[in-house]
């Protein structure tokens, strides 16, 4: 992509992606596809660029493709890996690199004491089960193979936020966090216009969470939402359904197109005076709605930069990978949420769920977690503001291209 006039526009590759991970040869068949023909398609594109009057500078690039870096080193421009996960959850990942190919780690691993073993996803046709590590795991770790290279290594947080394993971090690569990467409105109100990401996996229901938000008062709704990812079976999605029915609190459940057959029968119709059920909403307009007190969230790492940054509290019931990392640190170190006991089949009961909520909207300790929850949010908006920490070091990255 390019930017003209202070206006962004995008470019399409093709990457040969028919079928997806569904198609012949499953999740390794479709990403050798995707480097096979995307690379080209990238390197075809960087060199059209240099005969532009936008030629490229630098290739910002997703750490999972790390393809990307050997087309930006090839054609002498930089190259800057962006992490979509959180600094923690990469220091989580970082010791099974070395224990992947049997090298001694050069760095002792950041200490998270406590911190529940990574699940993986369910993820089918991902490739043949061989080593130490199942096929998805060598994938994640592959973010690893040239990341020394990379001239910056961004992620989507801050610095007061993750400030421990940052500087720890900083002892293996060229990092810098520029984020929360949430629109300019909500944070510094900078950038004009700029009020939403600019796409949905769903249409939302926009005016309908907004209209029924507008009459609930401060601090009365529990919103709960999975993301776009993670699928609850209908066991878990039972209990979660009872657990709000039996809460006195309103509640505001997305629940996607998909998953609406896993809800119990008339779950909807029975909770209507104080629940409302929709398929998709504008998390980023509900989560900063003065109404919602609480967020019951898988802990992808969107979700919870997210509400860190809008000041609203999480019972977290992470599923799987970096989801387990957030909720971890969520409840341990930045003591913004709980997270629900889950009982030796892995499911979080009614109870528990109720309880939770409970503690937060309405309990001692759910009173001191709004306290910090209100004073990372007022961090989050230092960091993007003029002469924050994140605002500086995109200065930094910017003027390096300036000066050249």
């Amino acid at each position: 992509m390019k930017a003209a006039g202070g206006a962004i526009t995008f470019e399409s590759i093709y990457d040969d992606s028919e079928g997806g991970v569904g198609g012949a040869g499953g999740l390794m068949g479709h990403l050798a596809n995707f480097e096979a023909s995307g690379s080209q398609s990238l390197l075809e594109l960087i060199r059209k660029l240099e005969k532009s009057e936008f030629p490229v500078k630098c290739l910002v690039y997703d750490a999972n493709i790390v393809w990307a870096l050997d087309i930006a080193k090839q054609l002498g421009i930089a190259g800057a890996a962006f992490f979509t996960q959180s600094c923690a959850a990469i220091a989580s990942y970082y010791p099974m690199q070395y224990e992947l190919t049997g090298e001694p780690l050069p760095l002792p691993a950041f200490s998270m004491p406590g911190l529940p073993q990574l699940r993986l996803p369910d993820m089918p046709l991902v490739g043949l089960d061989t080593g130490c590590f199942p096929p998805i795991m060598r994938y994640i770790l592959k973010q690893f193979d040239n990341i020394d290279k990379a001239d910056w290594v961004l992620f989507n947080s801050f610095d007061s936020l993750e400030e421990k394993v940052v500087k720890w971090m900083s002892n293996l690569w060229p990092v810098r966090t520029i984020g929360p990467t949430l629109p300019s409105v909500y944070l510094d109100n900078r950038v004009e216009n700029d009020s939403d990401y600019g796409f949905n996996l769903y249409k939302p229901n926009t005016d309908t969470c907004m209209k029924w938000l507008n009459t609930k008062p401060t601090g009365s709704v529990v919103y709960v939402s999975f993301g776009s990812a993670a699928s609850l079976n209908a066991e878990q999605m039972a209990e979660i359904a009872e657990a709000l029915r039996q809460n006195d609190d309103s509640f505001l459940w997305v629940v996607k197109p998909k998953e609406e057959s896993k809800l119990p029968s008339n779950f909807v119709e029975e909770t209507s005076e104080k629940g409302l059920v929709v398929t998709w909403c504008s998390q980023l307009e509900v989560l900063a709605h003065q109404a919602v007190g609480c967020f019951i969230t898988h802990c992808g790492w969107n979700s919870t930069v997210e509400a860190i940054s809008f000041g609203v509290p999480l019972v977290t019931m992470p599923q799987f990978l970096d989801q387990i990392t957030n909720a971890y640190f969520v409840e341990k170190f930045w003591d913004v949420g709980i997270k629900p006991e889950a009982d030796e089949n892995g499911l979080t009961t009614r109870n528990e769920i109720d309880r939770c909520i409970r503690e937060i909207m309405h309990g001692e300790r759910g009173h001191l977690i709004k306290k910090n929850a209100i004073r990372w949010r007022e961090l989050a908006k230092e960091a993007v503001s003029e002469r924050g920490s994140s605002d500086k070091y995109i200065d930094e990255i910017i003027a390096s291209f300036v000066a050249t």
